[in-house]
């Protein structure tokens, strides 16, 4: 593959990609202690792919934070 292509891949989709191998490599290892935990390693890339993927689009950690966690855990 051209150096240059895989270059442009990455500048664009960084987030993505890292967060889909965290999510992966954390799913498997969960899955070497059960084989049920199956689905969890797809919750996991699917969450890291959206983690990324706002990453990708600029939006701040804290924002997303703010989102997820319950009021009172966050303070601006």
């Amino acid at each position: 593959m051209n150096s240059e292509l895989l270059a442009k891949i990455w500048q664009y989709h960084s987030g993505k990609i890292i967060g889909l191998v965290t999510g992966f490599l954390v799913g498997i290892f969960i899955l070497v202690f059960g084989f049920l935990h199956t689905m969890f390693v797809m919750i996991c890339m699917v969450a890291g792919y959206l983690v990324g993927k706002r990453i990708d689009e600029k939006e701040d950690i804290m924002d997303i934070l703010g989102k997820l966690l319950p009021p009172g855990y966050y303070r601006q």
